[in-house]
């Protein structure tokens, strides 16, 4: 029979306690308390590198974290002891959080400082360079009649005193949904258990691990360049998802320092 070991019950019951308060008590804020804001944010405070971690958006997402926190994490455990993995776990936790955190703001800084710098001077021209400096942003606002953006600046370019005002609200709608909000609530422990995958596949890079979807066997370490790829890319690429890529990556990251400092 599977047994969990003391530290991983622990941080499980911490996790799933924390779950049933924010299901329970939506009314007193706990996620919001709990999770973590982007640096240059009024709501941001250091120790949301800490508690974004125990807060999950749904059921599926507390699921999948502590089945991987459980199946990987008891190994590591038994390896290094409850206490060097209760720091293993904290440490990449918030150093996940402190790297989307800080790539966040250094991807999304130039695209603030062109919007704002188009605001007090807008025109079709300048509309066109601040599209195309910051085409994965842009592309992804959705426009009326299957429009997209460069079937709206050839109209602005053709009537520029009609469409100046709305070309000002596309702009301010880009810089709400990809500056205001971008690491505007990140929660979840899934940097952590990525930090949990990076360790294990460093230590077992040959252990067989069997994938829940497709159910097929895999090896620790593919898996790892696998997910670990595809953190990269989605991060990069899809800044705007729901799903926080970067996190993911930087508990990588932080795993791979801290295995091999250790």
């Amino acid at each position: 029979m599977f047994r969990l070991s003391p530290t991983i019950k622990g941080i499980l019951i911490v996790n799933v306690v924390v779950f049933i308060m924010q299901m329970m008590f939506k009314s007193l804020g706990i996620t919001e308390y709990l999770a973590m804001y982007r640096l240059d944010s009024i709501y941001f405070y250091p120790y949301q590198f800490f508690t974004y971690m125990f807060a999950h958006a749904g059921f599926s997402h507390i699921l999948f974290n502590m089945l991987g926190l459980v199946f990987l994490g008891v190994t590591l455990e038994q390896v290094w002891g409850g206490k060097k993995f209760l720091i293993f776990y904290v440490l990449s936790g918030m150093g996940a959080g402190v790297f989307y955190a800080l790539i966040g703001l250094a991807q999304t800084s130039g695209l603030k400082s062109d919007i704002n710098e188009y605001m007090v001077s807008p025109s079709p021209e300048n509309f066109m360079v601040l599209v195309d400096g910051h085409k994965k942003y842009f592309e992804q606002i959705e426009f009326r009649g299957g429009m997209n953006i460069y079937d709206f600046i050839d109209e602005y370019d053709e009537n520029p005193e009609m469409y100046k005002s709305e070309s000002v609200s596309i702009a301010e709608n880009v810089k709400s949904s990809f500056v205001t909000r971008y690491g505007g609530r990140v929660i979840g422990a899934s940097g952590a258990v990525y930090a949990i995958l990076m360790a294990f596949g460093m230590l077992f890079p040959d252990r067989q691990l069997m994938l829940l979807f497709p159910p097929i066997p895999i090896k620790a370490k593919y898996l790892v360049f696998i997910l670990g790829g595809i953190a990269i890319y989605m991060g990069i690429n899809q800044p705007g998802d729901q799903i926080a890529h970067l996190v993911h990556l930087g508990g990588m990251v932080f795993a791979y320092l801290l295995v091999k400092f250790w």
